[in-house]
């Protein structure tokens, strides 16, 4: 018997998503030199780490319109780290890693939502519900652009497949494609990739967006359809994107 992908595992969650969500110190005004007892100035105070970065600029409910932003759950991940993952192509991994909620390369600190909310699809028919993961990513110093360009260089190489193991499951992508996305941040990448499951075709897409010693990762994939057994063809939502990249920049 197959075993199920990530992908048709991370459904079985994104199904119970969808069941569950129907000050500063102040300076002396005549001296301008601080009070006796204040605390050191803003100018000297600790810079937030990486970590603690991330988690105020993750994306929120409140950023979204109404959007739900939860933990994903990692009981259906399929792996924990990127050390549990091997690509039959090592160009491809930094795409195994987009699409499976894990951070490219090297990170000093990283961070992953899931969003579920209706689509922006301006017809009846197309309405549904819009899953994109958003993985934030934040690196030291040019890191972030050279784990940009390894995958720029995995969409350009892997156009016809890639196979990502990892605990005894298995991911076949039939194709990857580049996909043109609204310029952000410093630079963006935008791809398209179609995975085959128990005979039904899926198309998943993703997006890189790099600002500065971080990476925002986007991918959206319609898990319902695929527990469903039925094609699915997932877009990013552009309330998701359009938000957390307002927040990064």
């Amino acid at each position: 018997m197959n075993r199920p992908t990530s992908t048709a595992l991370a459904a079985l969650s994104l199904l119970s998503v969808t069941a569950l969500t129907a000050c500063g110190g102040s300076s002396d005004p005549a001296t301008d030199e601080p009070k006796a007892g204040s605390s050191t100035s803003a100018s000297t105070a600790k810079a937030p780490t990486p970590a603690e970065h991330l988690a105020a600029t993750i994306v929120t409910k409140a950023d979204t319109d109404g959007f739900e932003v939860e933990e994903p759950d990692d009981e259906y991940a399929f792996a924990k780290s990127t050390d549990e993952v091997t690509v039959d192509k090592p160009v491809c991994a930094p795409l195994a890693y987009a699409m499976n909620q894990l951070p490219l390369g090297t990170p000093e600190a990283d961070l992953t939502r899931l969003t579920s909310g209706p689509t922006d699809a301006p017809t009846q028919l197309t309405k549904g519900v819009t899953f994109t993961y958003v993985t934030l990513a934040s690196y030291a110093s040019g890191k972030a652009q050279s784990t940009f360009a390894d995958a720029r260089k995995a969409v350009d190489a892997c156009g016809d497949g890639f196979t990502a193991k990892a605990n005894g499951n298995e991911s076949p992508y039939d194709s990857v494609t580049a996909e043109k996305v609204a310029p952000a941040g410093d630079e963006s990448l935008g791809f398209t990739s179609t995975m085959t499951f128990r005979g039904v075709p899926h198309v998943l897409r993703g997006e890189v967006v790099r600002n500065g010693d971080v990476l925002a990762v986007y991918f959206s994939v319609d898990g319902m359809a695929i527990a469903n057994g039925r094609p699915s063809d997932a877009k990013l939502s552009p309330t998701v994107v359009k938000a957390q990249n307002g927040k990064l920049s």
